[in-house]
């Protein structure tokens, strides 16, 4: 005690604020509480005499030790409360009438019955905090569970939370839940890892509705209707936002219906989805189905290092008009979805994978990179006419079978498949693609099957810049659409800076690269310094070639630097690039000090770096390295970013000062573009950036010149977070 106090005196006169000791919190072993746990006798009630008794004590643990504790009636979690069981220890559920009845809800038009009453449930809890499921027993519905609408007394669900905060489900097993095997509505910072959940002959795994900031790791979800899914719904009365969720290493299957879901209910907007390293066996709906009914934007979703083997829909994005919602809904949108090294093999040969959007509500800006999906096939030749398709039902046969045995798109914009595939086990007479009243499609290195009778091999009808490229010899039949393959150029100017004194002249060697032929470069330079008079010979060059860009100074030129944008011009196509022209004494060398970010949680791994080049980490807190560095920004001072912060929404989300005049370039994810923040003095430079994050991912360096003093930088809105560079 002596000792102690002598520390916090020290403490004391040195400054130092010390934490008190976190307090262990206190055991309640259930069996004090008068439960028998022989399998037989009633324990609900001793079970919710130790949950309070924890609660009244400002929490602690009610531990089950092994043995099988019946519950016939309704427990009722508080807040502060972990139920731990033991390895051995099972809560049984029994038939009868004496769980909870539901309880009333005026909003259950919007949603179905075991969606809008929560009570009705083993355990269930309204606005908790701080509660948990752990161990490593069980939670067993025993088969008296209503997978349908209960009656009273009875019970569709093992665990049932609305309005929750601060929920842990670790290590334990749920079995046989009826409807839900765990219902959570409202909720918020929920972290599961090692959670098995067993409702193969029952219906729904877990349902995570409007709920935040949710990490799944090292679940296994055998469900019999969804296994997880993601839903939004108006059974709390208002529409909620979801988001911020982390699901990785998890396995899923699904007997009837959805293995990995969003929907159908989706009334609040998601955004924010992280899925990584899950295995799918089995579902007789949708693999990695996403559907938005009932109005709900749903953005930033990403897919990455995925198998999946048994399922009849292997992917379907779907834009429905149900607008199952309170407060008139309209048509929802799917945007910003990407799928990396995905792995499919599908079980039916009707519903191939497929993006439909609604006449209402487009789906756009989804990229699949390394996804290769193997389909059964055996269909013959059939009409390529559209499929009917039912706005107002979500499963994958409220469109019919597609008439293409690989992708089928319809109302999809900004699409784009990269290193991909679709192949066949048995001949088919469909095309391999179809698409109606899209824009912007991209099949570049696309692997396709050519099944015989089969009419065409891409068929793009009333769809306005279409490109397939690097895929073999298809033949390609287009009704009222355009093609448009990437005709596109970059400018590069050497040196990229020049120092002379008033009266001299500069020359810089500016040269073009391209994809496709977009024809003749028109040159001409913004910027230009006063006392200055640009020049290029020639003025007009194609792709392969350069120009001589000579910058006339007078003597009375002023002293400094000026950033020189480089234009090019081919059609509706302008890049450019900069050149930096320093007029009188060589400035400092460049310094980037002052580094501050917004996002808190991850600003630690945010630093300065000199010597840009590949080989380097490009993030603080992953281990992707550049693979790939123009010789324009090679050596560059520039920012270690963290990748976590992608997603960060703060604006500005990064300031830092610049000690001299500057040019500064952002790197940004190619999946996303140019950013909201960045107003039109941001120029596209052209040039690229690659790294090695398993199918390497390639960023766009957008530059603007800035003058000595403070730079600030907006967020980056999902995908892998930007990098920036300054020289």
């Amino acid at each position: 005690m002596l000792r102690r106090l002598g520390v916090a005196v020290t403490a004391a006169l040195l400054g130092i604020t010390m934490l008190a000791e976190p307090a262990q919190a206190a055991d309640f072993n259930v069996k004090d509480y008068g439960a028998a746990g022989n399998g037989s006798a009633n324990d609900t009630a001793a079970i919710d005499r130790a949950i309070t008794a924890a609660n009244a004590a400002g929490g602690g643990t009610v531990r089950f030790p092994s043995g099988t504790y019946r519950s016939p009636n309704s427990i009722h979690m508080k807040s502060n409360v972990t139920l731990q069981l033991d390895s051995g220890a099972t809560i049984m559920g029994a038939s009868g009438s004496g769980y909870d009845k539901p309880e009333p809800n005026p909003h259950d038009e919007y949603q179905d019955y075991g969606h809008s009453h929560f009570r009705n449930a083993m355990i269930w809890g309204d606005r908790l905090t701080n509660i948990g499921f752990v161990g490593s027993g069980t939670i067993d519905g025993g088969g008296a569970l209503i997978t349908g609408n209960p009656d009273s007394g009875q019970a569709d669900k093992i665990i049932s939370l609305t309005r929750c905060e601060n929920l842990t489900v670790s290590g334990i097993k749920l079995r046989r839940g009826g409807h839900f095997a765990m219902l959570i509505n409202g909720c918020r910072n929920v972290v599961s890892d090692r959670l098995t959940i067993d409702t193969a002959r029952d219906r729904d795994g877990w349902n995570v509705i409007s709920t935040t900031n949710v990490t799944i790791t090292n679940g296994d979800f055998a469900g019999n209707d969804d296994a997880l899914a993601f839903k939004s719904d108006y059974a709390l009365g208002q529409k909620l936002s979801n988001g911020n969720v982390k699901v990785y290493d998890t396995k899923l299957s699904a007997g009837c219906c959805n293995a990995l879901m969003f929907g159908s209910e989706t009334c609040g907007d998601f955004t924010g989805y992280d899925f990584q390293r899950i295995q799918i066996q089995g579902s007789n709906k949708s693999g990695l189905g996403l559907v938005s009914m009932d109005g709900a934007v749903i953005s930033d979703v990403h897919y990455r290092d995925i198998t999946v083997s048994g399922v009849r829909s292997p992917i379907m994005l779907k834009v429905g008009a149900r607008k199952r919602c309170g407060n008139s809904p309209g048509v929802g949108t799917i945007k910003n979805i990407t799928y990396d090294n995905i792995t499919i093999n599908g079980a039916s040969p009707s519903f191939s994978p497929t993006i439909m959007g609604d006449v209402d509500g487009h789906v756009t800006d989804v990229t699949f990179t390394n996804v290769k999906i193997n389909l059964p096939g055996g269909n013959g030749t059939m009409s390529t006419n559209p499929p009917s398709n039912d706005r107002t039902n979500y499963n994958p046969n409220s469109i019919g079978t597609r008439p293409a045995y690989g992708w089928y798109l319809r109302y999809a914009d900004r699409i784009k498949f990269l290193d991909s595939a679709v192949a066949f086990t048995n001949n088919d007479g469909r095309p391999a693609v179809i698409a109606d009243n899209s824009t912007d499609l991209t099949f570049d290195t696309f692997g396709w099957e050519r099944g015989t009778g089969s009419p065409t091999d891409f068929l793009f009808r009333n769809t306005n810049g279409f490109c397939v490229r690097n895929s073999g010899s298809p033949r390609v039949q287009n009704t009222g659409s355009t093609e448009k393959c990437g005709n596109d150029f970059s400018l590069a100017v050497d040196p990229a800076s020049r120092v002379v004194e008033p009266g001299e002249t500069a020359s810089f060697t500016v040269s073009a690269a391209s994809t496709g032929s977009p024809g003749p470069i028109s040159l001409d330079a913004g910027n230009v310094p006063a006392g200055t008079v640009v020049r290029f010979d020639p003025a007009t060059i194609n792709a392969g070639q350069s120009s001589t860009m000579t910058v006339a100074t007078l003597p009375d030129t002023p002293h400094g630097s000026t950033n020189i944008n480089v234009i090019g011009t081919a059609g509706q196509i302008t890049r450019s690039a900069v050149a930096i022209l320093t007029v009188g004494d060589q400035p400092a060398e460049l310094e980037l000090s002052g580094l501050t970010v917004a996002d808190t949680g991850n600003a630690g791994d945010w630093s300065v770096q000199t010597g840009l080049r590949t080989g380097v980490a490009q993030y603080g807190d992953r281990d992707f390295t550049f693979s790939a560095v123009p010789s324009e920004v090679q050596g560059a001072h520039w920012i270690r970013t963290a990748n976590d912060s992608k997603s960060a929404t703060q604006n500005p989300l990064a300031r830092f000062t610049i000690n001299r005049d500057a040019l500064v370039y952002v790197a940004v994810d190619t999946r996303l573009g140019k950013r909201p923040w960045m107003d039109a003095l941001w120029l596209d430079s052209g040039l690229q950036l690659v790294n090695t994050e398993g199918s390497p991912k390639t960023f766009r360096l957008y530059a603007k010149g800035f003058r000595a003093g403070e730079v600030q930088l907006g967020p980056n809105g999902g995908a892998s977070n930007y990098t920036v560079l300054a020289r």
